[in-house]
């Protein structure tokens, strides 16, 4: 079998596994941000404590064990650019706020029935296309430039070369940190769906680097190591599906679709699907407007909620925790905005 295929299946697995995990487990980014800034339920939060102390120490005991080579991961390769990572991550989490997903959470909604997110995700496509390798394509490059890293990119390997750490310790102890952080939250305790899930989300991000690690040596590095992320892929599975004879599967194809696929079944397992649309025209402009940040905003941070704040994060990227939190405060400035009453 072709390893582009076997890419392809790859991220159709793991991605069914997220899919599955956002239905039956509420891993969400939005909702988890929403349901604490707004509800005061910290579980779904919590939650990514255990995806990404999970992801992490699994991440690198395949790393100590030869498996993988965390630091031939993408996010390590490319010199951390803070500004882009604080100025894409608002832009995107902004975006999140107004649409009230992300790319991830709206292929989750889509397979529950949501036609809104249906819009989103096509918005989000064409938009990140737009500025990957459209008409803004070269003024992203100019502001933005992509370098090779020195070796400055990941925590564990910068901690190691100041301080002499062993990384693997320190992805332990971060690991340690955030499952205690975790489970110390008694609500959350209680829910074992929420717990198997978020364990199970945590081995998808685990699986992508480890399979695509493999499929890169065994194919020659022409399978490039990827890990889930939810923003250029939409615009790349776009494409497939309209231009098929002139392009490829791919491994970020697969999860995409994996995620439709999980999501759906988790839908049906719940009984939770049911077509919805917008109420009006405002919403949707809203929702459109979001997306087009969130599009703009991923390429621009090199990864979304889902490709910075989990897959990135887990290889301890220093990109990662910076993202992320901007993605979070541009989040809660688009739901005070729209509880004040959003003007489009």
């Amino acid at each position: 079998m072709e390893p582009s295929i076997l890419a392809t299946f790859l991220g159709l697995g793991s991605g069914i596994i997220l899919g599955l995990a956002a239905r039956l487990g509420q891993f969400c980014t939005y909702g988890a941000i929403e349901s604490a800034y707004l509800g005061h339920d910290q579980r779904r939060i919590r939650l990514w404590g255990i995806v990404l102390g999970i992801a992490i120490i699994t991440i690198y005991s395949l790393d100590l064990l030869g498996q993988l080579n965390v630091s031939d991961t993408a996010y390590h390769q490319i010199k951390w650019n803070p500004i882009g990572s604080i100025i894409g991550g608002l832009l995107f989490g902004y975006g999140m706020g107004l649409a009230g997903n992300c790319g991830f959470g709206a292929l989750a909604k889509l397979a529950g029935g949501d036609l809104r997110s249906l819009i989103i995700l096509i918005v989000m496509a064409l938009s990140s296309y737009f500025i990957l390798s459209g008409p803004l394509a070269g003024l992203r490059v100019m502001v933005f430039p992509i370098e090779i890293s020195n070796g400055d990119n990941a925590l564990p390997q910068l901690a190691e070369s100041l301080f002499g750490f062993n990384p693997t310790i320190i992805a332990a102890l971060v690991s340690l940190i955030f499952i205690l952080w975790a489970l110390n939250y008694k609500p959350l305790r209680q829910d074992a769906a929420m717990i198997i899930w978020s364990v199970l989300a945590g081995l998808s991000i685990t699986a992508a680097f480890w399979g695509t690690y493999a499929l890169n040596i065994s194919s020659l590095d022409e399978i490039p190591i990827q890990g889930h992320t939810f923003t250029a892929p939409l615009g790349k599975t776009l494409l497939y599906l309209m231009t098929s004879s002139s392009s490829s599967l791919s491994f970020p194809i697969g999860s995409v679709i994996g995620v439709i696929f999980g999501a759906f079944i988790g839908s049906m397992i719940k009984g939770h699907f049911r077509w919805e649309a917008c109420e009006d025209a405002r919403e949707l402009g809203r929702q459109m407007f979001g997306a087009v940040l969130m599009g703009f905003g991923g390429v621009i941070a090199m990864g979304c909620s889902i490709g910075q704040g989990v897959s990135a994060f887990s290889t301890l990227a220093i990109s990662g925790p910076i993202t992320l939190a901007a993605i979070v405060i541009g989040s809660i400035l688009a739901i005070r905005q729209i509880l004040m009453g959003y003007q489009p």
